[in-house]
């Protein structure tokens, strides 16, 4: 985990932070090559600037959002947005699955919308990765 996603998850609510310290690691095992920061107060990380996976504190408690979620067919995730992206909250660490997690992280590096480009190409999302 690197400080700046230390520092992120130390100033969340209290309730909060051991849940984004767990999801920050199991997100770190699967993702230690690619670049992650905090970005538009999320915690996110990215393959060639493409974001694809992400966590921040909401007050139903801590959001974990997938980029190109919807894409994955999964049932544990919900359509978020007017995109692609697909979310699931946690309110206690009880409630993470690592194995889910790790699925869903497997799918982020392969199935991926490109939002990098999205405000080029005017709000066109096309496919990238290797479906």
């Amino acid at each position: 985990m690197t400080p700046q996603i230390k520092s992120y998850n130390a100033a969340m609510p209290e309730s909060h932070q051991p849940i984004a310290d767990a999801l920050a690691i199991l997100i770190d095992a699967n993702l230690k090559k690619f670049e992650c920061k905090v970005w538009h107060r999320t915690a996110v990380w990215f393959i060639g600037g493409n974001p694809i996976v992400g966590y921040s504190s909401r007050k139903k408690g801590v959001q974990l959002m997938f980029w190109s979620g919807q894409s994955f067919g999964e049932a544990g995730l919900i359509a978020s947005g007017s995109f692609k992206a697909a979310e699931i909250h946690y309110c206690d660490l009880s409630e993470i699955n690592p194995s889910d997690i790790n699925r869903w992280l497997l799918q982020a590096t392969s199935i991926q919308w490109d939002y990098k480009n999205i405000v080029k190409r005017k709000g066109v999302l096309e496919k990238i990765g290797h479906w």
